[in-house]
């Protein structure tokens, strides 16, 4: 393998709003994405936050510090090229939604599920006119086809960097409706992933800590979260 890493050539790296948003410039040179397309942002927050990722590069340049640049650049490169069939696989969790398949026991894991997942499935139903239906076990039952169109319908709205960050949300939690509920920023970000959890909290309450098991939660969790301030940035001005 190469040891060859590319290096900082700029001084300065500016925000400037173009024609459909904004972008950022290296000493006046634009950034593009790696598939060579121009890194056109929606917002300025969030070329900002782009900007100050650049900035913040010393001598070599590092990926792995620039999340919100490599959100853009997959909103650019890849979903908003194939944006329908991110639409339809993202849609697709609502027929099998984490909150909707319940445990039929222990007594405790029921009444637990019912207590913290029925409000969301109740929110889903008055904010985003969508009612899913509860199911024990984990087989498959078909959910109502009006509610799978609506949530299909509001998916499709989203743009490419909703999208983006959409994806992680859905993927990490399990939950369409989730992802919506992080979407309308309807609730607290901690206590919508902490909602995708319970499960595993339930079992690690009844047999104790698994420590590789919360070293992999919490890669997840910060994914996760990362997904949240992209949504943010997304809605700003």
């Amino acid at each position: 393998m190469s040891d060859w890493k590319a290096k900082r050539f700029w001084k300065d790296a500016a925000v400037v709003a173009v024609e459909d948003g904004f972008t950022v410039e290296l000493d006046g040179r634009r950034v593009k994405t790696p598939a060579k397309r121009p890194l056109t942002l929606p917002t300025r927050t969030m070329a900002e936050a782009v900007a100050a990722e650049w900035q913040a590069q010393e001598k070599q340049i590092d990926p792995r510090t620039m999340p919100v640049t490599k959100t853009a650049n997959a909103a650019i490169d890849k979903v908003a090229v194939q944006k329908a069939e991110v639409v339809g696989m993202l849609a697709a969790y609502g027929d099998s939604d984490l909150l909707c398949y319940r445990a039929d026991s222990p007594e405790g894991l029921v009444a637990r599920q019912a207590a913290e997942w029925d409000p969301m499935l109740d929110w889903a139903a008055q904010i985003l006119g969508a009612r899913l239906e509860t199911r024990e076990g984990i087989m498959h039952e078909p959910q109502a086809p009006e509610a799978l169109a609506e949530l299909h319908r509001r998916t499709a709205t989203l743009d490419a960097f909703e999208l983006a960050a959409f994806h992680d949300l859905v993927s990490l939690t399990g939950s369409l409706i989730l992802g919506f509920a992080v979407l309308e920023q309807a609730f607290d970000p901690e206590e919508i992933w902490a909602l995708s959890r319970l499960d595993e909290t339930w079992q690690a309450e009844q047999w104790g800590r698994d420590d590789l098991a919360e070293q992999e939660a919490e890669i997840k969790r910060q994914a996760f979260l990362h997904a949240c301030a992209i949504i943010v940035l997304c809605k700003a001005a």
